[in-house]
């Protein structure tokens, strides 16, 4: 290759002078489109943003400045009321308990659940199960644990299993709500029971009438109530339900059709302290020792005690875990989705190396599968912490009226001071500021985790 010199000749191996054209095309961006072609895709999306997120919050920012018809300037006084009102300071303290508790249970139980569920056939059957909840709303989570709440143990699932493994554990009273029949010569005393107001003497037979037990509450093989014999040296008599069928019998007497109460404890008690102690028989019929002679008979109260009822968790102290547990329901699925994925993605080989290192499963997943998950552990913790201080339809949905107060939270509290009975919108407004406050530091540090994530 030749090229021409200064003098006319062509010097050997020198390289062409180069070629200097301006170009006159405009400046492309990186993807090769002109800026005004991506201005006007984004344009729609910009606007749509400006009008539904950077609107309200300018406006909600100066709403708050204003008083509650929006024609006075109070300057921070809204933000000073919020902080003196003792429902919004509670509203307050339970989004600290829900940011606390919720995000990190529902993190930990989609840990657990897609750790496990990674080596069992049916995972993806029970991965599917979990996840389901998220296809329902919050409204409708909140109308399906109303339900599951319930008080009454008959309709609610919650009181249901849990009377059950009570009344495992713990026997039920013969029969509740009874009571000695009036001018039985019984008077109600401490802790439920009835306590007869003259002794009793061996060799006498002495009855125990009951009343308030409705027939449908009778056992249907309770045997007809027989008169106790008296003997020599013992205390008798019989325990029976004082209501003949249809009407008629004389108060205080066994008459023909009335009923045994079997099982019913029956107690001597002489200056306070039980010296005999039995139950009456299928007939009805009780007998005690000779040590009862003199002494006072006693049914206690165990025998007449209301059946176990189960837990108000819509109550005032649980109202708020309750509800929490609801959100668990429906998201801990969420976070078992992301981590499973996260998890397809962790190196076998260093858990398969860990293992033969001698490492037991509890080892490797502190040291190996925890510490590599961290990222997505984090992404889903942050994602549940800013749905978290958004929660309002479970809370207005589930809390009962009485309750609502001690389950109240800021997106509530924003909303029954915004649009309730005694609005308060500059009050309403201030809240949604704070509201904004508290997801900005967690939406930075996401922003943050996520750059950092890229650069790596």
């Amino acid at each position: 290759m030749t090229t021409a010199t200064a003098g006319g000749a062509a010097e050997p191996g020198a390289p062409p002078p180069p070629i200097t054209q301006r170009s006159t095309k405009k400046p492309r961006s990186v993807t090769g489109t002109r800026r005004w072609v991506a201005v006007c895709f984004l344009l729609p999306a910009l606007v749509l943003l400006a009008a539904l997120v950077v609107y309200p919050i300018v406006y909600s920012v100066v709403r708050s400045l204003f008083d509650t018809g929006g024609s006075t300037f109070v300057g921070l006084d809204n933000y000073g009321e919020l902080f003196s009102d003792p429902d919004t300071f509670t509203a307050l303290k339970n989004n600290l308990v829900w940011v606390i508790v919720a995000p990190t249970v529902s993190t930990a139980l989609g840990l657990i659940y897609a750790v496990l569920t990674e080596r069992v056939r049916w995972g993806t059957a029970f991965k599917m199960i979990v996840f389901m909840p998220m296809a329902i709303s919050m409204l409708a989570a909140g109308i399906i644990f109303t339900l599951v709440y319930q008080q009454d143990p008959e309709r609610g699932v919650a009181n249901a299993v849990w009377v059950g493994v009570h009344d495992t554990f713990t026997e039920s009273s013969a029969y509740p709500g009874a009571r000695p029949r009036p001018n039985s010569g019984m008077e109600k005393t401490a802790g439920g029971s009835f306590t007869t107001e003259e002794t009793v003497r061996a060799g006498e037979s002495t009855g125990l009438p009951l009343v308030g037990i409705p027939p449908a509450k009778v056992p249907a093989d309770a045997r007809d109530a027989a008169a106790a014999r008296a003997e020599e040296g013992k205390v008798t008599g019989t325990v029976w339900l004082d209501f003949s069928p249809g009407g008629g019998g004389k108060a205080g007497e066994i008459d023909s059709g009335e009923k045994a109460l079997a099982g019913v404890t029956v107690e001597a008690v002489k200056d306070g302290r039980t010296v005999a102690t039995t139950t009456s028989g299928e007939d009805g019929t009780y007998s005690l020792p000779a040590a009862a002679d003199g002494a006072q008979l006693r049914l206690p109260g165990a025998n007449f005690a209301q059946p176990y009822n189960g837990i108000n968790w819509l109550g005032p102290n649980l109202v708020t875990p309750a509800i929490i547990g609801s959100y668990i329901w429906m998201w801990a699925g969420f976070a078992m989705v992301l981590i499973a994925a996260g998890l397809a993605s962790v190196p076998r080989e260093l858990m398969e190396a860990a293992r033969v290192d001698g490492a037991t499963e509890g080892q490797v997943f502190r040291r190996i599968t925890v510490p590599l998950l961290a990222p997505v552990l984090a992404v889903v913790t942050v994602t549940l912490m800013i749905n978290v201080l958004k929660v309002f339809d479970l809370v207005y949905i589930l809390a009962p009226g009485a309750t609502q107060n001690d389950a109240n939270v800021l997106a509530l509290q924003l909303y029954l001071l915004s649009f309730g009975t005694d609005t308060e919108q500059g009050v309403g407004s201030a809240i949604a500021v704070i509201l904004l406050l508290l997801v900005v530091p967690v939406m930075i540090f996401n922003i943050r985790r996520m750059r950092r994530e890229r650069r790596r």
